[in-house]
């Protein structure tokens, strides 16, 4: 038996239920229990920190982690899915290091190893309970209890497999290497950390001379924007191909040499200066010069302090002549070495220790940091009579990723992993997989391979997984280890774990009579450890080996864009190193999460919504749904706006949601007018269904269903959100209002029954469709439904199911045709409408349907009677005559547009838009870039295309016809309606008014109730005949008894309320033999009748809980919280007027109820000469307008075909996105009553 569907919901209470029957079913693992069988589908899980809470970004991957997964297990392949924590590495040991105030190796070595990493390990699962919360909240299934950690000793096991693999291929060595460092972390990043994190900074920006050594007289001058590098300078670089001058300086007198092209960077003026000379840059190859500092002066004999060429010297900024600090620049290496300056096993020339503060012989700027040393040696230079200029500059500079401190390129001792050699494997390796989206596969990423370098994978840190290689004093004799068992073999002692405190003390006797190898002092870089996950987190290849080979490459990761140079890269690079592919099959990368402004989220700042408020706002579907359906899942970024989230509640949610609710009502009604007769689901009625709007609604579900399992096996999950939402528009505002009648049993008990059919099958086909996407919500859905199935085996929830083939004999692309031509002519007629304000509920004589397409004809007549009562028509009438009614097309140019931009030349396209023809004019609105009229291109607005009528009847067919087209359809209505007609209308103003006040008193339609009414039969004459006359037609559409008052005895009031139509007063009581619905009505209507107005409206939001309604300054709408807007509204009473009762007429006095928006067209100097007002609402609190609705009103209040711009100020400033989801809510919430400026584009 059904639940009955309450006519509100609370999603997010919902899904709260929803993980409690999970949880009741064990739901996950049974769903794994059931899919042991099947193909595997791999998906692995990038490993996260757990030291600090997850943000939008985690919650972005973990939704898009869980729907492919999800979607796959549906689609009948099993998939095990195991939650991973990075638990290693700077993120650990910097938050240890702030707590206990260390500050470099000297202080954990005072404390001790052992300790230091207990102290890590205290912390490394800090917040794994909230992540465990967060993430299960989020709908999410995945294995927590069976994880992976990176420091689990069979995780660190596998990792030195990893690395003996690639020692024993060669492709492991020990080098120095000038890296980028952390002075905070005391430890250097491989090159796509350091990638990760630039910062605009303010640096000194100095230039300094260095005399030659045989003409002591003249100096060459080199920039530098790194003052501290100076004193370990070993040698000059210059162009070896531009040219270099040698100028005579007037204001110094003294003789500089500088790159010709770089004579701006000291010289304003050329007379300034006076050339002396002029020659390329080799002339100056290995002259020597005089250093700044004496530190290293014994080095002279050894080949330092010469010039240097090379080509990596430009003409774009400094002096075009380098200072060249050979162990603190990658490209001065090179050169130095390149030159004999330095030699690969000489002196380092880098006086700083680990924190990158100044050591000895740098006596001058001992112990001081190298960035705090920069004005002291500015100063220097400066007394020496070296310095010829300073100032600063601004630049992007590397930050270290983790502290936040700037990063110091040095050279540093660290073991190396051969990369750059097998770069072109990579690139392989690359093109073989699938990425979503392929341009930050084939640019960003690819881009970084081809420059890929060797790989530092060394840490001089603690907390990490120990690199496993044990070397004699003399560093000549070097062992790997790759597993616990052989360390234990050539130890001779047991080892339970691998952390450094366990293994550092353990030594290996020398095989060729060195004593006793010792183990090298770094970590691993915690990048390797992730990269190594897809063979650690099975503790391959020590168990679960032929699981492993047989299901590698996994078929499926995912992880922001940030990671292209992280995870995304070593775990190609391994894979590559290790098997010759890579490991994954799929990618879908996702762009960064920022706040509304833009900015990064910041919790200092607060400028973004705590993730978890929105989730008990809207609910976790809301969302993931948010989420995918934005350019983020492209790799772009998204700004996160919560007003989204309510839209997708709004837009997508709520009709989905009285769409199923419409089904249950009516499946129950359906049951108590045929005498109890069950309703039970028969699939192979709805292929006998032959209404044709059946037919559509079920070729439209399954050409969908067919169109989302070809984007998802793409991993394509940005184009399932669009066409979910015009699904969600078709089924309730074209199939179920379009067929309430048969929904409802006037039609008959058969023809209802498959109406019926239909509804629940496409239904639950969404339902299952979606599953994927909306967990929470499609079960919801599913639990219900699911009891009219008369079958057995019944799946206990939505995701046991497999998905269900698409249904190729249920597609009729011809009547998916005909339907969306349909839909065009009433969508255009409505517009119609709404530009001469003629309400749907007054019929109108007919509408014209005009086109040359004969085909289009005949599908509009096929569904005409549709039209028809869609547009509230007596007739349709087709025809490719348009000369026949006399439509023109008339262009009107923007005179003072076109007269600033062309200027002289403007008056000749003036009159050449206003000559053109109705071809013209149809092939501009077919194509309108590029158009051109007398030689020149038009722009958005420089034309507006109007519709006239010509011809000897052209004032009497302008009287009786508005006209607007849609590409090849044109469409007149006749707004000419006739007396009864008018009255009709009145008539249907009744039914409209009195379902509203059954909507307030929450009257479902199964519900016994009889409507009375009272009108003054002389005041309001015609109001009584038109009730009178048209008294069947209502009671009939109400499916309620019309009767006149007074109510007889034995009734129970349920609602009262007195109404204005057409300025004559009616009198509606709704009464019921059902005391409960009188006790129900009596409570609502006794909230909104009370004297004082504010006190009402709180009385009514609190009254309406049971609605969906919640108390206090927040109203809810449909179930959307609505802030409260500027000056409390009088309470709608017996003695108040409707805002949209028609024909009231005159000027009303106080604002009106609903909220509404000012406009003034303006033209392109910001002047405006009309205005118009549009509603926000309609009614008060109901049906707010979105910002494609907004668009549409406002082209009809002036009368406009083209596209609009909206701004809040007349000069073009904060522009207003009516493309955007919430840009509606944020006008109903913050611009009630406030005016903005319309622009054509």
């Amino acid at each position: 038996m059904l639940t009955p569907v309450p006519e509100s919901i609370n999603f997010a209470e919902e899904e709260v239920k929803i993980h409690e029957l999970w949880q009741r079913l064990d739901a996950f693992k049974t769903s794994l229990k059931q899919s042991a069988q099947r193909p595997r589908y791999v998906f692995f899980d990038g490993p996260p920190f757990a030291t600090g809470l997850p943000h939008y970004g985690h919650i972005l991957t973990s939704t898009i982690k869980d729907i492919i997964p999800r979607w796959a297990h549906m689609s009948g392949h099993h998939v095990e899915r195991r939650f991973g924590w990075d638990t290693h590495g700077l993120p650990v040991e910097f938050e240890i290091d702030k707590a206990l105030g260390i500050t470099g190796p000297d202080d954990v070595h005072r404390m001790g190893i052992r300790a230091y990493n207990d102290e890590c390990r205290k912390i490394v699962m800090r917040y794994a309970s909230e992540w465990r919360q967060i993430i299960t909240r989020m709908g999410r299934w995945i294995d927590f209890d069976n994880d992976y950690k990176t420091l689990y000793p069979t995780y660190m096991e596998s990792v030195w497999w990893v690395f003996k693999q690639l020692v024993n291929k060669g492709l492991v060595y020990r080098g120095v290497k000038v890296m980028p460092y952390s002075s905070a972390c005391n430890t250097p990043l491989s090159n796509f950390e350091s990638g990760q994190n630039y910062k605009e900074v303010v640096d000194p920006s100095v230039i300094v001379t260095f005399p030659l050594d045989d003409e002591p007289d003249v100096a060459l001058v080199a920039w530098t924007t790194t003052p501290w590098t100076l004193p370990s300078n070993l040698c000059l670089c210059v162009h070896p191909d531009l040219d270099y001058v040698k100028v005579k300086d007037h204001k110094l007198d003294k003789v500089f040499v500088l790159m010709e092209a770089r004579l701006v960077s000291l010289y304003k003026k050329p007379e300034e200066y006076t050339v002396l000379e002029r020659f390329k840059g080799q002339t100056l190859r290995h002259r020597k010069y005089r250093p700044l500092f004496p530190y290293f002066e014994h080095l002279r004999t050894a080949g330092a302090f010469i010039v240097c060429c090379d080509t990596y010297v430009t003409a774009d900024s400094g002096t075009g002549v380098v200072q060249c600090a050979p162990y603190f620049g990658e490209d001065d290496y090179r050169v130095a070495l390149a030159n004999g300056v330095i030699k690969r096993d000489g002196e380092v020339v880098c006086p700083l220790d680990a924190n990158c503060r100044f050591v000895a012989p740098v006596t001058e700027y001992l112990g001081q940091y190298v960035k705090d040393a920069d004005k002291e040696i500015i100063k220097r230079l400066k007394t020496m009579g070296r310095l010829v200029n300073s100032s600063t500059v601004k630049h992007s500079y590397p930050y270290c990723w983790r502290s936040e401190t700037p990063l110091i390129y040095r050279a540093v001792p660290s073991w190396f992993v051969r990369v750059e050699q097998y770069s072109q494997q990579l690139l392989e390796s690359n093109a073989s997989t699938y990425w979503v989206p392929d341009f930050v596969k084939e640019k960003r990423f690819g881009n970084w391979l081809r420059e890929a370098r060797d790989w530092s994978v060394s840490r001089n840190r603690y907390w990490g997984t120990p690199i496993p290689l044990w070397v004699s004093a003399d560093g000549e004799e070097v062992v790997c280890v790759g597993s616990i068992e052989e360390l234990e073999r050539l130890s001779g002692q047991k080892v339970t774990d691998l952390h450094r405190e366990n293994v550092d003390d353990i030594k290996i006797p020398s095989q060729t009579g060195r004593g006793f190898l010792t183990r090298t002092t770094e970590v691993f870089d915690c990048w390797f450890e992730s990269g190594s996950m897809p063979y650690a987190q099975s503790h391959y290849p020590f168990e679960n080996r032929k699981l492993f080979e047989d299901n590698f490459p996994a078929d499926f990761v995912a992880e922001g864009v940030d990671q292209t140079r992280g995870w995304f890269y070593t775990l190609v690079v391994l894979g590559t190193l290790l098997f010759g592919k890579p490991p994954f099959k799929n990618l879908i990368c996702n762009g960064l999460v920022l706040a509304a402004d833009g900015q990064k989220m910041s919790k200092s700042k607060k400028n973004y919504p705590d993730p978890m408020n929105v989730v008990d706002k809207y609910g976790a579907d809301a969302l993931r749904l948010y989420l995918i359906n934005s350019p983020i899942v492209r790799a772009e970024n998204l700004r996160f706006r919560e007003e989204g989230v309510r839209d997708i509640l709004k837009d997508v949610f709520l009709p989905w949601y009285n769409a199923y609710r419409f089904l249950v009502q009516n499946i129950e009604w359906f049951e108590k007018q045929n005498n109890g007769m069950k309703f039970t689901y028969d699939s192979a009625l709805v292929n006998q269904c032959d209404n044709v709007m059946d037919k559509w609604i079920s070729s439209f579900t399954q050409s969908l269903v067919r169109f989302v399992k070809k984007e998802m096996n793409a991993y394509r999950l940005y184009t399932v959100v669009p066409r979910l939402i015009k699904f969600v528009d078709n089924l309730t505002n074209w199939f179920v209002r379009m067929n309430r009648k048969r929904l409802k049993g006037e039609e008959g008990r058969e023809d209802t029954n498959k109406a019926l059919h239909t509804l629940y099958s496409v239904l639950m086909t969404m339902i299952e469709v979606m599953a994927s996407f909306t967990p929470f919500l499609t079960e919801h859905m599913y639990q219900n439904l699911k009891r009219l199935n008369p079958g057995k085996d019944v799946a206990e929830s939505v995701h046991y199911l497999l998905h269900s083939p698409v249904r190729d004999e249920l597609i009729d692309e011809t009547v998916e045709r005909q339907v969306s031509r349909m839909q065009t002519v009433v969508e255009v007629g409505r517009v119609l409408r709404d530009r001469r304000t003629l309400p749907l509920k007054y019929p109108l004589p007919d509408v014209v349907v005009v086109s040359k397409d004969e085909t289009i004809l005949a599908d509009v007549q096929t569904l005409e009677r549709y039209i028809m009562n869609e547009l509230n028509v007596r007739k349709v009438i087709v025809t490719t005559e348009k000369e026949k009614y006399g439509v023109q097309l008339k262009a009107e140019p923007d005179i003072k547009a076109l007269g600033l931009r062309l200027r002289n030349e403007s008056k000749a396209v003036i009159q050449a838009i206003r000559a053109l023809t109705d071809a013209d004019l149809q092939r501009y609105q077919n194509s309108p870039d590029g158009f051109q009229v007398a030689g020149h291109a038009l722009e958005a607005g420089d034309i507006r295309v109007q519709y006239t009528f010509g011809g000897d009847m052209a004032a009497e067919l302008s009287d009786q016809y508005e006209a607007e087209s849609d590409g090849q359809i044109l469409v007149l209505l006749n707004i000419k309606p006739d007396s009864g007609m008018q009255d009709e209308g009145v008539a249907r103003e009744i039914i409209n008014r009195i379902q509203k006040l059954r909507k307030k008193a929450q009257l479902v339609p199964s519900d016994e109730v009889v409507v009375h009414y009272g009108v003054d039969a002389v005041k309001s004459a015609d109001l009584a005949r038109v009730i009178t006359q048209f008294n069947e037609f209502i009671a009939n559409t109400l499916k309620a008894p019309l009767k006149p008052m007074p109510v007889t005895e034995g009734w129970h009031l349920v609602i009262a309320d007195q109404q204005t139509i057409k300025d004559e007063a009616i009198d509606f009581e709704i009464v019921s033999r059902d005391q409960r619905l009188a006790n129900a009505g009596a409570a609502i209507d006794t909230a909104v009748k009370t004297p004082d107005a504010k006190d009402s409206a709180t009385k009514t939001a609190g009254a309406a809980d049971k609605s969906g309604k919640g108390a206090g300054d927040t109203k809810l709408t449909n179930g959307l919280p609505v802030k409260s807007g500027g000056a409390t509204k009088p309470a709608k009473t017996s003695s108040n007027k409707q805002s949209g009762d028609s024909g009231s007429g005159g000027m009303v006095s106080e604002p009106p109820f609903c909220k509404y928006l000012n406009i003034e067209l303006c033209n392109k100097e910001g002047k405006c000469d009309r205005k118009a007002t549009v509603l926000l609402e309609n009614p008060v609190g109901d049906y707010i307008t979105s910002g494609e609705e907004l668009a549409s009103n406002i082209r009809v209040a002036f009368g406009l075909n083209s596209k609009l711009l909206l701004f809040e100020t007349r000069d073009k400033r904060n522009a207003i996105d009516l493309n955007s989801y919430n840009t509606g809510l944020n006008l109903y919430n913050d611009f009630n009553g406030r005016t903005v400026y319309a622009f054509e584009h």
